[in-house]
């Protein structure tokens, strides 16, 4: 069973870095996606996550859950929610500037990026 969990980190970690690596914008954002539920399975993982446990010391209780890698795992949830929000602005705004999903521009003759595109439509007197 931990091969099968080790082997499905590995499997969305490795999807995770390829997609990333991509040039266009929404493959970023879903490899992104999927590093982090790597991260969050990761720590789920190392947190040895028990069954019929409760998460508060009892008396009478056999044993606990380790309440330390869901609050982790929660917090990382969070974070990766406004992480992904945040580059789906970004990205929506960089396509309607740009009018492309790429993730690099083309540049001017003077070396800054969209030089050319302005030059080209500024009225001449």
């Amino acid at each position: 069973m931990e091969f099968l969990f080790a082997s499905g980190i590995g499997a969305l970690t490795a999807a995770g870095v390829y997609l990333t690596l991509r040039r266009q914008t929404f493959p970023v954002i879903i490899g992104l996606a999927f590093l982090t539920y790597a991260v969050n399975l990761f720590l789920f993982a190392m947190g040895r996550l028990t069954i019929d446990r409760p998460p508060i010391i009892a008396t009478g209780a056999p044993g606990y859950a380790d309440p330390l890698p869901q609050a982790l795992v929660l917090t990382a949830i969070v974070i990766s929610f406004g992480m992904t929000a945040l580059i789906v602005v970004l990205a929506l705004r960089g396509f309607l500037e740009t009018g492309n999903d790429a993730g690099s521009a083309e540049r001017g003759e003077d070396g800054v990026t969209g030089a050319s595109d302005r030059s080209r439509h500024r009225s001449r007197p």
